[in-house]
């Protein structure tokens, strides 16, 4: 096992890491709209999605793994009718890559973010 630990995304606010690395997967821990800094977006939907795929693409490539190489990845939003902005957004970052993906809407998210995606990727 592996800590994946990077200043280009948030430090975690809680007792856990920003992902793990085992058998050659990448685990990361849920994205919110942080900045590295730890300052909350709290823009539109569309703003805070685009931090938490910035925060994701900066704790992947840390662990050796990129966006082509997600095989799930979990979305986590506390209104479902921004469901198409944030798909979106989605599609941009995963361009033809299509990992399998669940999205469900939940009742409140840490620091009042809008999103928290999580993922599971492949180790180059």
């Amino acid at each position: 096992m592996k800590f994946v630990q990077t200043d280009q995304a948030p430090q975690a606010i809680g007792p856990y890491s920003q992902g793990m690395v085992v058998n050659n997967m990448f685990y990361s821990s849920g994205q919110i709209p942080l900045t590295p800094a730890g300052t909350l977006v709290e823009g539109s939907i569309e703003d805070q999605t685009h931090q938490v795929f910035s925060n994701l693409k900066a704790v992947l490539e840390e662990a050796g793994a990129s966006f082509s190489t997600v095989v799930k990845v979990m979305v986590f939003l506390d209104d479902l009718s921004n469901f198409d902005a944030v798909n979106g957004i989605y599609a941009e970052y995963f361009g033809d890559h299509r990992p399998a993906r669940s999205c469900v809407e939940v009742s409140k998210l840490p620091k009042g973010a809008g999103i928290e995606i999580e993922v599971i990727a492949l180790v180059k």
